[in-house]
């Protein structure tokens, strides 16, 4: 079907379903001639994605980003860090807890006789 009756079939203006696929948020599919056919698939992830809007409160354009974040790692990255910088986001439990791990390891040897200081050997330490 064409873009004017996939529209009305969704609810919306066919200008809002070419604004959605400006943004990404349709299979990427034209036939010749540049014009786009709507089947039950096209429908049925624009749906989703009007689902979506709703269920978080959300914008098309909001969306969009939310897949591209996702789907490229550098921005994943580039978003993970702001939210770490601003306390949104939490450090990975992991990494938190190879830090606290190290960090006792290097308590633990300086309280062990017998065993060297960071940044000593037990020949050195022998010597005093």
């Amino acid at each position: 079907m064409r873009i004017t009756e996939a529209a009305k079939r969704l609810g919306m203006s066919p200008r809002m379903l070419r604004y959605r696929e400006s943004l990404g948020l349709l299979p990427p599919v034209r036939e010749q001639g540049a014009h786009r056919r709507f089947g039950p698939e096209e429908l049925s992830a624009v749906a989703q994605g009007v689902e979506l809007e709703r269920r978080f409160d959300i914008s098309p354009g909001e969306l969009s980003f939310a897949l591209r974040v996702l789907s490229e790692p550098a921005v994943a990255q580039a978003v993970r860090d702001l939210g770490l910088r601003i306390g949104r986001l939490q450090a990975p439990r992991r990494a938190l807890d190879f830090e606290k791990e190290k960090a006792l390891r290097l308590l633990q040897g300086r309280a062990e006789p017998g065993r060297a200081e960071p940044g000593r050997h037990l020949r050195d330490r022998s010597q005093e």
